[in-house]
């Protein structure tokens, strides 16, 4: 009976002290909250807040400018700029930060403070300038088409109807500088935009990638002067024609992608590794659609059709998912100007076709493309503009890598000319 008696009053002065601990550390809790006040700047408290004693908000002038002025503003901005919290500061260390849920500014302090609050102008991705800045609405304007089946211009019936946007005619706005931070774009670092396919923009190398860039190992067989002959009358690049690779598509004679070391080698690893890290990361890891199609449908068909069994609803679904690969031959054929769109693949070796695909280089190349009713042909470009079939173990062509840029890749300016080539930043 005593020991119940012991037992009950020791609980008892158990439970006592941890109700005095308890309070004690909400005492603490609450002394130090009142020395550190976390202040919630809302778009409600802004009027009274905004541009006064306590508060500063500046605005970039313009994208990447580093320079900025106050703005009147009264509320904070919504669209079109993003929180610069390395230049957001507090005169007296209260912490600031920006909440993206509830898009207002956090303050914590411990004493009255005087903050400046910066806002740097919103990068569009490269996908939304082209989008929204280069095209315009009407289909033709800046050479942009918009492939959504029923456009207004001529031939309208034969676009992809992928809602894709593809640059189309003799010499597009289109150029990139790809591969160098210079502040003149070297020539062998210019690229093109073939078009946006969902949110992603889909490159090609100018001109004919050199060893430099895609070694002379495995599918590399010698220069295009070194076996063609003289130089090509149609060649329209700034190399000298003879330092221009050429490779197998396939050097195990089967026009199998996966098994290419073209593919394999050349591209996804030789080319990756010498554009550097940097460059690399910016370049999306792709599906690509490698069933290939039959002969009569490329090279006895006008480009809708060949889109169609390529890619489109008629495909052949075997894929291969790598960062590069090289253009389709539908992507060659919609590089023209539409009223070409109804010539036969095969047939766009005259001056009207080639004169009017800003693609066309003049000097034999390989596509991705190749044969589903053989298991060695695929689809080059011929030095004259046609798409024929070509042996992948016997015959050796120059090669434009090709490749989407990851969705995240912003604008940085440039109008899109070979001068003054567009400029993407991460």
């Amino acid at each position: 009976m005593g020991q119940t008696k012991l037992g009950y009053h020791y609980k008892k002065l158990i439970f006592g002290v941890s109700i005095i601990l308890v309070i004690f550390l909400i005492i603490i809790i609450l002394l130090i909250d009142n020395n550190t006040k976390r202040i919630v700047i809302s778009n409600e408290e802004s009027k009274q807040l905004m541009n006064t004693n306590a508060l500063t908000m500046m605005y970039e002038t313009e994208a990447g400018s580093g320079e900025y002025q106050v703005t009147s503003d009264t509320t904070w901005p919504q669209d079109g700029y993003v929180f610069n919290e390395i230049l957001s500061k507090c005169e007296n260390g209260s912490k600031m930060y920006w909440d993206s849920q509830t898009n207002r500014v956090m303050m914590e302090s411990n004493t009255s403070d005087k903050c400046y609050v910066y806002f740097d102008v919103a990068l569009l991705t490269l996908a939304d300038y082209i989008t929204t800045e280069v095209y315009t609405g009407t289909d033709g304007d800046n050479d942009l088409y918009y492939h959504d089946g029923v456009g207004s211009y001529t031939n309208a019936n034969l676009e992809a109807g992928d809602n894709s946007y593809r640059y189309s005619g003799a010499n597009p706005n289109n150029y990139v500088c790809f591969g160098s931070d210079a502040a003149s774009c070297p020539v062998d670092n210019l690229y093109r935009i073939i078009g946006v396919f969902g949110n992603q923009v889909k490159l090609i190398k100018h001109d004919y990638a050199t060893t430099s860039l895609l070694g002379t190992n495995v599918a590399y067989y010698n220069t295009y002067s070194g076996i063609f002959g003289g130089d090509s009358s149609y060649y329209k690049g700034s190399l000298d024609q003879s330092t221009v690779p050429i490779y197998y598509w396939n050097g195990t004679y089967v026009n199998t992608w996966s098994t290419s070391e073209l593919n394999t080698v050349n591209l996804n690893q030789n080319y990756l590794n010498n554009i550097g890290n940097k460059w690399s990361s910016l370049i999306a890891t792709t599906t690509w659609q490698v069933g290939g199609a039959a002969y009569a449908n490329i090279y006895s068909s006008p480009v809708k059709t060949a889109y169609n069994y390529e890619v489109g609803p008629n495909k052949a679904n075997t894929t291969y998912s790598a960062k590069i690969g090289l253009m389709y031959a539908s992507d060659y054929g919609y590089a023209a100007s539409p009223a070409n769109w109804s010539t036969n693949m095969g047939s766009l070796n005259n001056d009207t076709n080639r004169n009017n695909n800003w693609m066309f280089m003049g000097l034999h190349e390989w596509t991705i493309s190749h044969s589903s009713d053989t298991t060695d042909l695929a689809f080059p470009m011929y030095l004259t503009g046609s798409v024929y079939g070509s042996d992948v173990g016997m015959s050796y062509y120059g090669v434009r890598p090709s490749f989407y840029l990851e969705s995240s890749v912003a604008y940085a300016g440039g109008t899109g000319t070979a001068s003054d080539p567009i400029l993407i930043t991460d």
